[in-house]
């Protein structure tokens, strides 16, 4: 669906516009014209593609979707592709994926917006408050739009962060291993899920920081280093929870064999116990005729009491080790 269509003229907004009138505009080389679709049919970028001469191949890639984050140039136009990422409801639940395409020409900026609920009104509302920054034309949409889509990582990195952190405080208790590693499998799930937006958005957008830029790009050369600063810290984040992650299902398992190891050396200890008192018992239970403690007076109460101080002589020892 067609979410906005409007004219700039030298930074400032003229009108909102019919699609049919796109092609009119495009001839005054003093105005640019801002068109946004959200979860766009096929129908409405092909109407799309014969008003901006969009090229083939490029379409193709919104009309399949699913692209991974990259730039690459058609002519004069530039095509970006971006994930956006929302946070699910649920802690456990993979982050909610949707997708942006751009198109940015000599003076258009075409933007559909797929499987997703986060809108780029802000961004609209942003550049038209800003018309001595506006003026730089299509160039400086394609700034802002990647600027929104990164600025509204951090959160996602924050809460990340936060889950990992009330993981980490929860490592050493007691009976708590298993579901540490099932939550700390979902949130590596989720952190890889971050990476893959990141990580080649951070690297196509590095090519347009060297000397040969595409014309759309080059005015807003240096608003672009800062979105690639803010990219660069945000891969930053993610490495370190993934390595984090990673040490922290390596010390979960390392306190489950812990707790293995301290429940099998128990059992050891009593059972060690046990024998002792079941090798006396043996030794005065074999049925020979002429065993002279059988006819002691007080045999039975004396062979109880060895085998009471064997087994607590055991049971101190073990208990001085730290087994029990």
């Amino acid at each position: 669906m067609l979410v906005n269509c409007v004219a700039y003229r030298r930074g400032v907004k003229v009108a909102d516009i019919a699609v049919e009138a796109i092609s009119d505009h495009l001839d005054d080389h003093d105005t640019f014209v801002w068109v946004a679709l959200k979860d766009a049919t096929v129908e409405e970028l092909r109407t799309m593609q014969h008003e901006f001469n969009l090229h083939d191949v490029a379409v193709d890639h919104v009309v399949r979707g699913n692209q991974r984050p990259k730039i690459e140039l058609y002519g004069s136009c530039l095509y970006l592709s971006m994930q956006l990422v929302e946070q699910a409801g649920s802690s456990e639940q993979p982050l909610r994926m949707g997708e942006v395409s751009v198109f940015a020409g000599p003076n258009f900026v075409l933007s559909v917006r797929n499987h997703s609920q986060l809108d780029f009104l802000g961004v609209r509302r942003r550049t038209e408050a800003e018309p001595e920054l506006l003026r730089l034309g299509a160039g400086f949409v394609l700034y802002a739009l990647m600027d929104s889509v990164v600025d509204r990582y951090f959160p996602v990195v924050d809460f990340l962060e936060s889950e990992l952190e009330r993981i980490e405080n929860d490592i050493f208790s007691n009976g708590s291993a298993r579901s540490n590693v099932e939550r700390l499998y979902h949130l590596k799930r989720r952190v890889m899920e971050l990476r893959r937006a990141v990580a080649p958005l951070r690297e196509a957008l590095g090519e347009l920081q060297g000397p040969r830029v595409p014309a759309v790009a080059a005015p807003v050369k240096e608003y672009l280093r800062d979105v690639l600063d803010h990219l660069s810290r945000i891969n930053a984040s993610i490495d370190s929870m993934r390595e984090t992650v990673n040490t922290a299902i390596q010390v979960t398992l390392s306190m489950t064999g812990i707790e293995e190891n301290t429940v099998a050396k128990r059992l050891a200890s009593w059972a060690a116990i046990f024998a002792v008192w079941t090798a006396l018992a043996g030794v005065w239970g074999m049925n020979f005729e002429f065993m002279p403690e059988l006819r002691l007076r007080y045999g039975y109460a004396m062979a109880l009491a060895v085998m009471a101080a064997a087994c607590g002589t055991v049971y101190w020892r073990f208990r001085r080790a730290g087994w029990l």
